[in-house]
């Protein structure tokens, strides 16, 4: 894909965001503005802070500086809206997260994973929850495998289980963490093909991974993070193809045949 203009409204926003442990700064002033239908990719080597900066989209991680801004609203460091920020909650009900290992309940089926949060968190009615929880079983193909157990299914069914169950929230955005890292290679493409269907109905994503020929394929535009801050940026074809920065030229060779 081309990277789109960047003249619409961001959905969400990162500025000046910093994350530290102790001593450790991880992320050192990143920013990042997401619109609508956008798919931004998130590549570098690891300890480069991509997980961290993507978790800290969703506060699942608390920035020690800067600020996350979700619908032109800054996002407070507490659970409820209050004095004008959105809440963690709010946040969270809109903006979904897909971990690299899964994190399903394991005992639950497959279906009661799907329909959990619209339940507990939004009130749904059971029947809507389930047949909306179906359909979605069927867009990521595992329709027939609504009523197994987590520890029967393979981990490319369990992460599209995982991508199913954060979609059934109806987000606006999705966060993905590197989901293909933990899977055996001949089920990344499994995984892969779901996001890439994502994409071409327009789902607003930002995705860390490792997957060069993925992320030239789907993304909008690619950010090259590298010891905590955002080395390089821009289109597919700007950064993977033809990078200009030394260490994504030799980040992005390892990856070439």
């Amino acid at each position: 894909m081309n990277a789109q203009a960047r003249n619409s409204t961001p959905i969400i926003e990162a500025l000046s965001l910093h994350k530290s442990y102790g001593k450790h700064e991880v992320l050192k002033g990143l920013d990042l503005s997401l619109d609508r239908g956008e798919v931004v990719a998130l590549i570098g080597p690891s300890g480069s802070g991509k997980s961290t900066f993507i978790r800290c989209l969703n506060m699942m991680e608390i920035p020690t500086g800067g600020t996350v801004r979700f619908r032109q609203k800054t996002v407070g460091d507490h659970f409820r809206d209050k004095g004008g920020e959105i809440g963690i909650g709010t946040l969270r009900r809109h903006v979904g997260m897909v971990f690299q290992h899964f994190n399903l309940f394991p005992h639950k089926t497959v279906l009661q994973n799907v329909t959990e949060g619209p339940i507990v968190v939004c009130k749904t009615p059971r029947k809507e929850a389930e047949e909306r929880a179906m359909d979605l079983l069927s867009q990521v193909g595992l329709a027939e495998k609504h009523g197994a157990y987590p520890n029967h299914l393979s981990g490319g069914q369990k992460q599209r289980v995982a991508i199913a169950r954060a979609l059934a929230m109806e987000p606006e955005v999705l966060l993905l963490d590197e989901v293909t890292s933990a899977l055996d290679p001949e089920l990344v493409g499994e995984v892969l093909s779901v996001i890439r269907g994502l994409a071409e109905k327009g789902m607003t994503m930002a995705i860390v991974t490792h997957e060069m020929a993925f992320a030239a394929d789907v993304a909008s535009r690619v950010l090259f993070l590298d010891q905590g801050v955002i080395a390089e940026s821009g289109s597919a074809d700007q950064v993977i193809l033809n990078p200009q920065n030394p260490r994504l030229q030799g980040f992005v060779s390892r990856f070439r045949g």
